[in-house]
């Protein structure tokens, strides 16, 4: 197996006091472990911008780890976002995953704000000539459910880092063949930035499948049939840790250098991929709080 890959990890803000303390149990284990940054997630329609900007905040102020806020363009004025970015940068949180965002919730579709930026390129392009932070975006492994093909989806990626993006986080995926894919359909289109690959540890087959089909994500259907046994066997957790350990290691051994992983706020699945792959705690929790 190759170097240990760099690595990051992406939570969500919490919205009660018993949240927080998951969040910060779960910053605890995995912050040791020396992450280039990891991001703060918005909910759908933006309904945890105030959570996501106070969590933004601590975990900067009280973990000593790079915080990358997202940032979408729902339900919200190009002046109101704007003033958000600047907010982060005067509290000197320079990185930002620039997304369009999902519709609120029982919204079948994204309706921009008249005063709004009416995409994830147009706010991009503006967050860029600030000239105040490091950009990253989403990229799509399988199609996004709103684009016609994959070839669309290259082709609006490739518009996002021409309006200033630095670098991609993939959508989560089930086969390292599908990023694979993925990257030559981006390297045939001139895109040279850097593409992380989005990896989720499976807490939950049921739960997950079922984001999975909202995302677009395919499913193979001997994951079907693993999961089906490792439920009969009650192993679920073990194999979980090992599909998620073979994909991040068939990647680098394609030449990936980074990992993001998706970490629904709970660090033990994350914690063990990233043991497995040989990336132990680096710092006491006494250096990083």
């Amino acid at each position: 197996m190759p170097a240990t890959p760099r690595i990051s990890f992406e939570f969500f803000p919490p919205k009660s006091l018993d949240a927080s303390f998951r969040l910060w149990d779960t910053l605890g284990v995995l912050a040791p472990l020396g992450p280039e940054f990891v991001s703060v997630t918005y909910g759908a329609g933006g309904t945890t911008r105030k959570l996501t900007h106070e969590a933004v905040k601590a975990i900067d102020a009280s973990f000593g780890v790079p915080v990358a806020a997202h940032l979408t363009c729902v339900d919200a004025t190009r002046a109101e976002t704007l003033e958000i970015a600047e907010s982060y940068a005067a509290a000197g949180v320079t990185q930002i995953v620039a997304l369009r965002g999902d519709p609120p919730k029982g919204e079948g579709q994204f309706t921009p704000n008249p005063e709004g930026f009416q995409s994830s390129i147009e706010l991009i392009d503006a967050l860029a000539k600030t000239g105040k932070f490091t950009l990253r975006i989403g990229a799509y492994p399988d199609a996004h459910p709103e684009a016609p093909d994959m070839a669309a989806c290259v082709e609006f990626l490739k518009r996002k880092f021409d309006a200033g993006a630095d670098e991609a986080i993939t959508q989560f995926f089930f086969e390292a063949e599908t990023f694979f894919r993925f990257r030559d359909a981006c390297d045939a289109a001139g895109i040279t930035q850097k593409i992380i690959p989005g990896i989720l540890p499976i807490p939950n087959w049921a739960r997950i499948r079922r984001f999975a089909i909202s995302c677009g994500a395919a499913i193979p259907a001997w994951l079907d049939e693993a999961f089906a046994a490792a439920t009969r066997d009650g192993r679920e957790d073990l194999l979980s840790t090992a599909l998620c350990t073979e994909l991040c290691s068939d990647l680098m051994d394609e030449g990936v250098e980074d990992l993001h992983f998706y970490t629904l706020n709970a660090p033990d699945l994350t914690r063990e991929v990233c043991s497995a792959l040989g990336i132990m705690p680096r710092l006491a929790l006494s250096e990083v709080a």
